[in-house]
């Protein structure tokens, strides 16, 4: 497999196994040989049931895990970064301008008003503060988060609320390359609706999406290609 000037992801015989400290070092493969990519507005959906390896996949793109084995090589404009053997200095650069991360639960700084957590990673980028809060309520409200909530920290909402303020987080800025970690889980329709269409419009930006979504209606909606990642796991 080779990089071409569209691919923004491209993985290449990763593997990955955890080794049990207290089990006398026995080690657990997860994955072996993963091989795909992924190009510019394209979203890709790795498919299989629980346990398959989906996760841990993602959290090697995202460098929360290392690999074993492989290569997990990143446009950053015009620079290709192997993720798997990158500095962490490096990686932090990726999570600021390139690589941007959608999960499912919402981990926030106490007492931080959920307008504020919105804006912060469009000023984190540049963007004036003033149209960073404006942007950020538009996106809240599209997202059916009442704006007497906006002042409050998100730690006072719902499950349902919280969910929908990190939604809001992870899309509102501009990465080349989003990572989805099962962004619709636990919303009801209206919402799961207006996800989709924030993945739609973030493909016509050209952005690269590698996803994990159990809502077989959801991923329908959104995945140009479904990856099965228990061919992977098989292998291990």
């Amino acid at each position: 497999m080779t990089n071409t000037p569209k691919t923004k992801v491209l993985v290449s015989d990763l593997a990955k196994s955890f080794k049990m400290h207290l089990r006398d070092g026995l080690e657990i493969p997860v994955v072996s040989g993963v091989n795909f990519s992924v190009s510019a507005g394209e979203c890709v959906v790795l498919g299989g049931p629980s346990g398959s390896g989906k996760s841990s996949i993602l959290k090697m793109i995202y460098a929360n895990y290392r690999c074993q084995k492989g290569q997990i090589l990143i446009t950053d404009g015009d620079e290709i970064v192997n993720v798997a053997d990158a500095t962490p200095r490096r990686i932090i650069r990726l999570r600021e301008t390139t690589i941007g991360y959608v999960s499912q639960f919402l981990r926030a700084i106490p007492r931080v008003p959920a307008l504020t957590l919105v804006a912060e990673p469009l000023m984190a980028q540049g963007v004036a503060e003033d149209e960073a809060f404006e942007r950020a309520g538009n996106l809240l409200s599209r997202l059916n988060v009442p704006e007497r909530l906006w002042q409050l920290p998100p730690a006072t909402f719902s499950g349902g609320e919280q969910q929908r303020v990190n939604i809001a987080r992870g899309f509102i800025a501009h990465y080349p390359i989003l990572l989805l970690d099962e962004p619709t889980a636990s919303l009801d329709a209206a919402n799961r609706a207006v996800v989709v269409e924030l993945v739609e419009e973030k493909k016509t930006q050209g952005v690269a999406m590698v996803g994990i979504l159990h809502d077989h209606d959801v991923r329908d909606a959104i995945a140009d290609r479904i990856i099965d990642v228990t061919s992977f796991a098989s292998a291990a």
